[in-house]
């Protein structure tokens, strides 16, 4: 992958972001209601909800891509599926989802698939400085990068909570970029987003990858999770 620098921005030049809705605490909640706890929550109501007297309220995204590590055979189709169906071209490095291999692990878990988490809190939504990084309500409130306004900043990539960002650099466009579920696949003709296909899901060879609507558990167990039916024990393989 090429090594790109960052260049100072001109502030000056830039659109000013659109502001976003402060929302009280109290207001917040009353606002949310069940679902809301559900949201930040992933059902696990158990942790409580810690909120700051000022928090920005963003929609839930309306999908959610789920993994099974443990089934996957690292064979990185989905990867070449992303890359084809975003970009038109087969490039690894130009995938919004990535397959580590670890060389060292033991089998089963020497692979972990780096998907994004469409995360109610959209940290990398919360930290873009032009609004390039946005919720897309059009298309069920999926978290997706606008690269006609990015400005190369890379906040959201450093954002990201999680081990390996899940908001990317394009080194051949010199934009960020994300999962958008699909929802704009320019050299694919399914009907992606919310409500259509993904191609990591359509072409994984063993149904390693799936998406659900329900708002998954925040944390790994909530988003790589147990994939293996009955089909998978027909090969003689673990289930559990």
């Amino acid at each position: 992958m090429s090594e790109d620098k960052i260049h100072p921005v001109d502030s000056r030049n830039q659109e000013e972001p659109a502001p976003r809705e402060r929302v009280s605490r109290r207001d917040f909640i009353k606002g949310i209601g069940g679902f809301g706890l559900f949201a930040v929550l992933g059902g696990n109501l158990a942790r409580g909800l810690l909120l700051p007297d000022d928090v920005i309220a963003f929609p839930a995204s309306e999908g959610y891509l789920l993994v099974d590590s443990k089934k996957c055979q690292g064979c990185n189709t989905c990867m070449m599926a992303c890359s084809l169906a975003h970009h038109g071209v087969q490039n690894l490095s130009l995938s919004r989802i990535q397959v580590n291999q670890d060389p060292f692990a033991a089998w089963p878990n020497d692979k972990s698939i780096e998907q994004c988490r469409q995360c109610p809190g959209a940290p990398c939504v919360a930290v873009c400085p032009t609004g390039a990084n946005h919720i897309d309500a059009a298309n069920g409130n999926v978290r997706r990068v606008d690269a006609n306004k990015c400005i190369g900043c890379q906040r959201c990539v450093a954002a990201c909570p999680l081990g390996q960002s899940r908001a990317d650099w394009n080194f051949e466009e010199k934009h960020a970029q994300k999962c958008d579920l699909c929802a704009e696949t320019p050299h694919w003709t399914s009907k992606g987003g919310e409500n259509g296909d993904q191609a990591c899901k359509a072409v994984c060879p063993v149904g390693a990858i799936s998406f659900t609507k329900e708002i998954p558990l925040q944390d790994d167990r909530g988003y790589n999770v147990n994939l293996r039916d009955a089909s998978w024990a027909q090969l003689s393989y673990p289930t559990k």
